[in-house]
């Protein structure tokens, strides 16, 4: 007697019939078909073992019906695209679907490499610099109306530079004498020190601060010595070659107020008019 051979499903005899073994247990066609064959996507029929499958994202397919949405072209041996889940051939596509080029006007064929920007697209090609003209691909790039310029285009043409080093002002910056400088550049002629912030004077086109401005170039006070400068409570008086700051502008015998009104020079002195008259009478 010999040993049997069934189906590992339905325990019919192999003995004179195709079978399938699937992890060393025999099926028969029937069975193994209903067990393992996959469903078409398309006609919901199962693809039998002796049938070309097709394969796409986790879809299977018969041969014929693997097939465009639109025209029904077989895509068995042609590119194609899926859109929304339906099937394309890519001429299908294109009419449908695909963007043109706003520089060149020719479509941009599904799978090649495109730009996108503000609604329009471009071949990777076509994306210029409008200063250069040297494609911009995946570099920084900086819009300019209708135009398109990568960033040293840009900043050259556009961005302002600095007064004093001539580098480009990336961020801030201060005006002085209509031009634009960095903030660390704009510095004291005299002590270096950062003008940015603070109030400050120039001799000529030379700027200074303050305290330098006024050892240097400003007239002094004929009673306290110290410059007298346009900054603070600048106000002062000038009489012949002397100047004082008003708070500074005293008779030298009692100290009262001169500002706004007579007075009488005596020598290095300034003096109100009782002064004057005690010193006429001594």
């Amino acid at each position: 007697m010999s040993d049997r051979f069934d189906c590992g499903e339905c325990k019919e005899s192999l003995y004179g019939r195709k079978y399938i073994q699937v992890e060393d247990v025999p099926h028969c066609i029937p069975c193994y078909d209903r067990l393992y064959a996959n469903t078409c996507q398309e006609c919901k029929e199962l693809i039998a073992h002796n049938t070309r499958e097709l394969f796409y994202e986790d879809r299977h397919y018969h041969e014929h019906c693997f097939r465009c949405f639109r025209c029904d072209r077989s895509l068995a041996d042609e590119p194609f695209t899926s859109q929304e889940e339906a099937l394309l051939c890519n001429d299908c596509y294109r009419n449908e679907f695909s963007s043109k080029c706003v520089a060149c006007d020719k479509t941009i064929m599904p799978g090649s490499k495109k730009l996108e920007y503000g609604g329009s697209a471009w071949h990777e090609d076509c994306f210029v610099c409008h200063g250069c003209e040297k494609p911009i691909g995946g570099q920084s790039f900086i819009p300019d109306k209708d135009d398109y310029y990568c960033v040293p285009c840009y900043e050259g043409r556009f961005t302002p530079r600095c007064s004093h080093c001539k580098k480009v002002l990336a961020t801030g910056g201060v005006s002085y004498k209509d031009e634009t400088w960095h903030k660390e550049c704009l510095v004291c002629t005299g002590c270096k020190s950062p003008l940015a912030g603070q109030p400050f004077t120039s001799q000529g086109d030379t700027p200074y601060c303050v305290k330098c401005f006024s050892s240097l170039y400003t007239q002094k006070c004929a009673s306290c010595n110290s410059p007298i400068t346009g900054f603070g409570e600048g106000k002062y008086v000038s009489f012949q070659d002397r100047q004082w700051h008003q708070p500074c502008f005293k008779c030298s015998h009692c100290s009262v107020s001169l500002v706004g009104s007579g007075f009488f020079p005596d020598r290095d002195q300034i003096l109100c008019g009782d002064c004057n008259n005690d010193q006429e009478d001594q």
